[in-house]
């Protein structure tokens, strides 16, 4: 039988449709409103047919697990789209590794590792590979743009594309891809390396990563780009080395507090829930961590975190 609600009707799926469905749990940062649907499909085909048969006027959002977002709290007037178990398989051939979009980026790195195949790169990455694909996600000094071969879509009138790195056409942190499209499945190439070394230095990765950043409290990782200083590829330009954390601290707003928000003491570009923050709250320190770092420097932070949505109705 096909759902509907009073804004609009959906096609019917093999997938799960949940009508008005909080986010905030879904979010690593558990905030934000009710979307006003989610739909998680079985498979691809499931998530094709549903598309082609929506009403193109009806907005569309996929979402990953939630690591590098902000919904605001009067939620999402749209069909989110969460990819599950259907879309989350890995295989490795020689020095490709082919990941579905919801594959953990940590769990994709450490069974590419285990196979010889290195992209270490991923493991301390927050999030799902779809989300590292739309985000050029990277870490020390390797980006996703540098071993993306290809990857598939699904596009918002329910076709299957495959698309190239020059289609995606990688920045700092972003990549092109039409509203509504939904990525399925990318696939990587690594050099070769002793699992061993790989396994070391993975670990050696963590290690540092908890040592510098406030991963036992509720972040969605780096909240700013850092200005300027980066390529058209994505890779970090060595001319420059202006980090976020400086100016923020410069502008004096290392542990800034609005609300249940804070600027984290331990590294001062997160932002995290310190307990009970509401999406207002967040998003509302991040602005003024903007104005401060404008007052005092005269740069202009962009957000890293995407935040979608609606303030919540006064």
């Amino acid at each position: 039988m096909t759902q509907s609600d009073d804004r609009y009707s959906l096609p019917p799926v093999r997938g799960t449709l949940t009508p008005n469905r909080p986010l905030a749990d879904l979010t690593w940062l558990r905030v934000g409103g009710p979307a006003d649907w989610l739909f998680q499909p079985a498979d691809a085909e499931d998530l094709a047919t549903f598309l082609a048969a929506l009403d193109p006027s009806v907005p569309v959002f996929p979402m990953g697990v939630g690591s590098n977002l902000i919904v605001r709290d009067g939620g999402l007037r749209a069909v989110v789209i969460r990819l599950g178990r259907g879309f989350n398989g890995i295989s490795i051939t020689g020095d490709t590794v082919t990941a579905g979009a919801a594959a953990l980026d940590a769990h994709v790195a450490r069974r590419a590792a285990e196979a010889g195949v290195d992209l270490t790169f991923l493991r301390t990455i927050p999030g799902s590979i779809g989300g590292a694909v739309r985000m050029n996600a990277g870490c020390y000094g390797s980006y996703v743009a540098d071993h993306l071969t290809q990857a598939t879509a699904i596009t918002r009138d329910g076709r299957s594309v495959t698309l190239t790195p020059a289609d995606l056409r990688f920045g700092y942190r972003q990549s092109t891809l039409p509203e509504g499209w939904v990525l399925t499945s990318a696939t990587f190439r690594g050099g070769l390396a002793d699992p061993g070394l790989l396994d070391a230095r993975m670990t050696e990765q963590i290690a540092r990563r908890d040592a510098s950043q406030p991963t036992r409290d509720r972040s969605a990782g780096s909240t700013f780009r850092n200005p300027a200083g980066f390529s058209s590829t994505g890779r970090a330009d060595d001319t420059h080395e202006l980090k976020a954390w400086k100016v923020i601290d410069d502008a004096g707003m290392r542990g800034a507090r609005r609300g249940g928000a804070q600027m984290s003491e331990m590294h001062s570009n997160f932002l995290i829930n310190a307990g009970g923050a509401s999406a207002a709250d967040l998003e509302g320190l991040g602005e003024e961590v903007r104005k401060r770092v404008f007052q005092n420097s005269g740069l202009t932070l962009e957000w890293e975190i995407m935040r979608v949505g609606e303030p919540r109705a006064e």
